[in-house]
């Protein structure tokens, strides 16, 4: 095996150890305590908060498979963080925190998406 096909073996891997078990805390937080996680006391917005940034990790490394543009890969993985963070804070208004917090995690958010989405344009105009 090549150096650069074990490389992408280890991070489609690693992407996936990351990403399904963030995905899983988001959408099961309950259960991924109860199997993976058993270390009290139980804290929903916690777990989701962890949940999105496994997220944001994994999504990094399986990007980076498709796409070689390093900010393009940074802004789009973050995007993914960014945007399910948000999503934690809207899920768990109810817990606390503070009243700026899902306004700042949205802007933050939509900046990430635009400049995501500006990156990938520019590297469209590039190629042939």
């Amino acid at each position: 095996m090549t150096s650069d096909r074990f490389s992408n073996v280890i991070l489609g891997i690693a992407g996936l150890f990351f990403l399904l078990p963030g995905l899983w805390a988001m959408a099961a937080p309950h259960a991924f305590y109860d199997q993976l996680a058993p270390f009290p006391p139980y804290n929903r917005h916690l777990l989701h908060d962890i949940g999105a940034f496994q997220i944001g990790i994994g999504a990094a490394l399986l990007l980076s498979l498709r796409w070689a543009d390093a900010k393009f890969v940074a802004l789009a993985a973050a995007s993914a963080g960014a945007v399910a963070h948000l999503a934690s804070h809207v899920v768990d208004n109810d817990l606390g925190g503070n009243d700026t917090d899902i306004g700042a995690f949205g802007l933050l958010a939509v900046l990430l998406v635009l400049g995501a989405a500006a990156r990938w344009n520019a590297v469209a105009r590039t190629r042939p």
